[in-house]
């Protein structure tokens, strides 16, 4: 994919209507929000831990039900921390997890060249290991890891049965239980119960901050008050204990009081979106209906057409579609994930498809050159 970050910022930041995703925010846009957000900007910033950075644990921990939280620069570091405790605790250093968690695929293999841990497959497919390959796996592991959902084969649950399941089995082989939950906020109304609910299955739960929360940055890591204290202790080992941090906290009690209370709608939205995409020429969604507000559309054309079609319609029309589109070989098929956010909640499903129809046609001109 070519650069073109200025020419999407510029079409993004026009856009009057929007299909997938959030509008980005200038860090002008940033800083007004703190004071819309009600918070005190003549308090006295955070000092290593203390003040907002404190606050935002306490909320942390007491949504998720556990004892405690530790709030992490980054989930990568978080979730080493969380891999390293449990496995000076098991004395294995073991990992039972999917090659096709966000710790294997986008992080440069750290959890192996840093902390020293080694992966073991429960599945090659692309979806969520189940019970059986669990209890099954004919390797010992200190480390049980779920990513909830599995991003990278289209944003996938296991129901809460076959995730309860997956725990028991890993207790009963003396394991502890990890839940890569980066994206856990809109994973409740799949599974069927609230935050706390799915966390008491895990000895630990990493959550991030900026992805749907929208936060600038940041990660927590939740737990027993002895595991977070080791947490703590490894987070400044490995350079995480920042001097200051309001800015990021500031936005990521934003989002907890704004976006989290909104996401079981849109995961119901989701859900009529995808129907109407899915009726494109052509078209695949998948998961089909999608389990969190995020899903992947797959579409046959190629990738840099699509994209193309994506940013004119939205410098033409004013109208954000999706765009990052991949190509997909040998299928012939080109995919991209679409996020129902809060802008795509004024659009009616007659306007989705009245988008859907004008992107395509451009698809089709620029096809044709």
């Amino acid at each position: 994919m070519a650069d073109d970050t200025d020419r999407r910022w510029a079409a993004q930041i026009a856009c009057e209507r929007r299909l997938s995703g959030t509008p980005p925010l200038t860090p002008r846009q940033r800083l007004e929000a703190f004071s819309a957000g009600g918070f005190d900007l003549d308090e006295r910033p955070d000092w290593y831990g203390d003040g907002a950075v404190r606050r935002l644990e306490e909320r942390v921990a007491e949504l998720l039900g556990k004892a405690d939280a530790a709030v992490f620069p980054s989930g990568t570091m978080a979730q080493q921390v969380a891999l390293h405790c449990w496995a000076s605790r098991s004395g294995n250093r073991a990992v039972a997890m999917h090659p096709m968690q966000h710790l294997q695929r986008h992080e440069r293999e750290a959890f192996t060249v840093l902390s020293g841990l080694q992966p073991v497959w429960l599945t090659r497919e692309p979806r969520q290991p189940t019970p059986e390959e669990v209890a099954g796996l004919d390797e010992p592991f200190g480390t049980l890891m779920v990513e909830l959902p599995l991003r990278d084969p289209g944003y996938l649950l296991p129901t809460f049965d076959e995730l309860s399941g997956m725990v028991t089995a890993a207790r009963e082989r003396g394991a502890y239980v990890h839940f890569d939950g980066a994206r856990l906020w809109e994973s409740t109304p799949y599974l069927g119960q609230d935050l706390a609910g799915v966390a008491a299955l895990a000895d630990s739960v990493y959550v991030s901050f900026y992805k749907t929360l929208q936060g600038l940055s940041g990660a927590a890591l939740a737990g027993s008050s002895e595991f977070v204290a080791q947490a703590r202790a490894w987070r400044h080992r490995y350079g995480g204990n920042v001097f200051s941090q309001w800015p990021a906290v500031f936005t990521a009690l934003h989002g907890l009081d704004t976006i989290l209370p909104r996401l079981g709608g849109y995961v119901a939205y989701a859900r009529e979106v995808a129907k109407v995409l899915g009726e494109l020429p052509g078209a695949r969604v998948h998961p089909d209906p999608p389990h969190t507000h995020q899903f992947q559309l797959w579409l046959p054309h190629p990738a840099r057409v699509l994209n193309e079609a994506a940013l004119k319609l939205a410098e033409r029309d004013k109208a954000w579609f999706a765009y990052g589109w991949q190509d997909r070989p040998p299928t012939g098929l080109s995919m991209v994930e679409v996020t129902v956010g809060e802008p795509a909640m004024s659009l009616s499903p007659s306007e989705v498809t009245e988008m859907a129809a004008a992107f395509l046609s451009l698809v089709r001109e620029l096809s044709s050159v």
